[in-house]
């Protein structure tokens, strides 16, 4: 009986992964269209294709690439020379701006200088006028530095904070961050301790009257037309502890509070031993009259 050959049988080849996608295979295969390779062919055979084939047009072609490069070496040349010239005007707006920073320190410091000694003669016109009650005005009106028994407030943005708010009320006016602390919070903050019992209040240094002012001029809180940067540290003089309960149970204790809860603002109140206030910077009376003795116009 004969042998039948061996049958073999012919490798099935795996099917593509990309089978399914005949589109997407045909456009990365096939990524120039055959128009245009049939195109680019027969401007080649035809010699239309690459370097201008006449002497004209290459002349053409040279004349434009001189053109083009004189104009790239004008432009360099130009800013070459212009750049002395303008490091010479920047040298002297830097000059100017040194100048006039010196000018406005001088004055700054005949200000100061001027506000010291109108504060010593006011002074020394409350001890001649005020009689035993000298002291007690110097105080209550800022004109004189104060020191005693206190509290230590410390109010801070919040760690997160950066720009934009929610729509809430605290971003309807005023810095649009709600966890910075604002000119507002720190009006709250002072009212609440002068209503608690502070006898005398200081801002990172800068002593509050009855005349002071807090408001905002951009992201700056001003307090007496002077800017301050956080951390605002508030010194507040009267009986510490008592000073402390009264303020944190009070509706803008309270209020600092919630800030603090619901916005992340970082507030440390601390009883303190004795702080120390400096005088006012300046003192202007405008409506206050002295009080005359009985019997003298």
């Amino acid at each position: 009986m004969p042998q039948q050959p061996p049958v073999r049988s012919t490798p099935v080849r795996p099917a593509r992964p990309d089978a399914s996608m005949s589109l997407l295979t045909n456009v990365m295969d096939h990524s120039l269209d055959d128009g245009y390779a049939e195109a680019a062919a027969r401007r080649k055979t035809s010699g239309e294709g690459g370097m201008p084939k006449t002497l004209r047009a290459r002349l053409g072609l040279a004349v434009g690439l001189v053109f083009a490069a004189l104009i790239v070496t004008v432009g360099a040349a130009q800013a070459r020379v212009a750049a002395p010239v303008v490091a010479k005007e920047r040298e002297e707006l830097i000059d100017r701006i040194d100048q006039e920073t010196e000018a406005a320190d001088k004055l700054e410091d005949s200000v100061d200088e001027l506000r010291a000694d109108v504060s010593a003669r006011q002074r020394e016109a409350l001890r001649d006028s005020g009689g035993d009650r000298s002291a007690l005005v110097g105080i209550l009106s800022g004109a004189v530095a104060v020191h005693g028994p206190g509290v230590r407030l410390v109010v801070n943005d919040a760690k997160d904070a950066s720009t934009g708010g929610d729509g809430g009320p605290r971003s309807t006016t005023g810095f649009s961050d709600t966890g910075r602390v604002r000119d507002r919070d720190m009006q709250r903050v002072v009212n609440g301790l002068w209503e608690s019992g502070a006898e005398a209040v200081s801002i990172n240094g800068q002593r509050l009257t009855a005349l002071s002012a807090i408001r905002a001029a951009g992201d700056a809180i001003l307090v007496d037309n002077r800017p301050l940067v956080p951390p605002y540290t508030v010194l507040a003089v009267g009986d510490g502890g008592e000073l402390s309960d009264r303020f944190q149970n009070s509706a803008d204790g309270l209020y600092l509070h919630a800030l603090q809860e619901n916005y992340g603002i970082r507030t440390a109140l601390s009883v303190e031993d004795d702080v120390r206030l400096p005088a006012a910077p300046s003192v202007i009376v405008r409506t206050a009259q002295p009080i005359t003795e009985k019997g003298t116009s």
